[in-house]
């Protein structure tokens, strides 16, 4: 990820970063680090199992290594690190239906996993030029503002959407306290059509902030209530299963920019954009790009705005200043008429909704109506 901050002027201590920055799109090598927890007595088990994912991983592209570490002082716990060319080809295999076949034989022996990803900064070792010229690092430590996003998509049967609303608009939030150090500060939830969009930010462990919310009385009883609805069935008693639709619903950040701190008068939308079959990537990267153009235009109404990205699946979230006003441009995001062409090119008009002269005609007004989803409800603790 790469951040740009412009600073006030002051004390170090005191200085605020007021425009951040952070992306899985700017080329430099990624080291993942996975913590898993092994059941006692199935190291050996465990072990078969990470060789036998590790001959299928290797031929994955962008894949370039990986090393299984033991614990010298607990053998239940392993260290699995692996180095890949950047962060896009990554998250589409972690993403993907392949990498749930590929794991699944780790799931018997192993208790707990946790996983870490992270872009290289600094390095020693690379002694070659042929070395150093594949790999690209971060060029600069980032500067964040505290909050992690994240957000979870599933589909419910047509017909039971304003039931679906009803319910997931009806519950009392949790409690926003979920240890020390780990914080939940906002829940926003969208419905586009069918497609219902949780996005969630957090200060601390997201893990940790997702399990908080799961443990929730009032949380629990809306998850049972809309399980009927669901197009794809899941049984929430059933640990694996339930661990199943999670993953699959999942949706990653993959880019994030914040123009000027907290603005808590902003209006906050999200814009649903289906991707051609195999080109969701493409399409977050290119919006990743006009939300950057768009951070240094001063007439931009957007304050902050992040890109989520799995698959065909691309969702954008926009904080703005005074809502969409007149110029819906801005919170799509366009900065030019090539790029309008392009992000038009990418978009997969079927699952949008629209026909091909809509798209191809780059009306910005129809598109955002089209890309616009609805709002179910929007949530602050306390203190966000």
């Amino acid at each position: 990820m790469t951040t740009t901050s412009e600073r006030v002027s002051g004390p170090v201590t005191q200085q605020v970063p007021k425009r951040v920055s952070q992306s899985v799109f700017d080329g430099s090598s990624l080291r993942v680090v996975l913590l898993v927890d092994v059941h006692d007595g199935a190291q050996q088990e465990f072990l078969e199992a990470y060789e036998h994912l590790c001959s299928q991983v290797a031929s994955v592209p962008g894949h370039v290594s990986d090393q299984l570490c033991q614990s010298i002082e607990n053998p239940s716990q392993w260290l699995i690190t692996s180095e890949w060319e950047s962060a896009p080809p990554f998250l589409a295999w972690v993403n993907s239906e392949e990498h749930v076949e590929m794991v699944r034989p780790l799931r018997n022996s192993v208790r707990d996993t946790r996983s870490l990803r992270f872009h290289v900064v600094r390095e020693t070792g690379v002694t070659t030029p042929a070395q150093s010229g594949t790999r690209r690092l971060q060029s600069a430590p980032r500067i964040g503002d505290g909050r992690i996003r994240h957000a979870l998509t599933f589909t419910v049967k047509p017909g039971s959407e304003q039931a679906v609303a009803r319910i997931l608009a009806d519950y009392a939030p949790p409690e926003a306290r979920v240890d020390d150090t780990t914080r939940l500060c906002r829940t926003s939830l969208f419905m586009h059509g069918n497609r219902v969009v949780r996005a969630v930010e957090v200060e601390g462990d997201l893990s940790a902030a997702l399990r908080h919310v799961a443990r929730q009385p009032q949380v629990r009883a809306v998850e049972e209530a809309i399980n009927p609805y669901l197009e794809q069935e899941r049984d929430l008693n059933d640990p694996e299963a339930a661990r199943l639709f999670f993953f699959t619903a999942a949706v990653p950040a993959v880019h994030h920019v914040t123009t000027d701190g907290e603005c808590p008068e902003a209006v906050r939308h999200a814009l649903y954009y289906p991707a051609r079959p195999g080109r969701g990537m493409e399409l977050a990267r290119l919006l990743a790009e006009q939300a950057e153009a768009a951070a240094k235009d001063p007439h931009c109404p957007v304050v902050r705005s992040t890109i989520f990205q799995r698959d065909d699946i691309v969702m954008r979230l926009v904080d703005v200043q005074s809502g969409p006003g007149g110029d819906p441009a801005h919170s799509l995001g366009r900065a030019d008429s090539a790029q309008a062409a392009k992000l038009m090119s990418l978009l997969d008009a079927e699952a949008l909704g629209a026909d091909g002269p809509t798209l191809e005609s780059g009306d910005a007004g129809r598109l955002f109506k089209l890309a616009h989803m609805e709002l179910v409800t929007d949530r602050r603790s306390a203190h966000a």
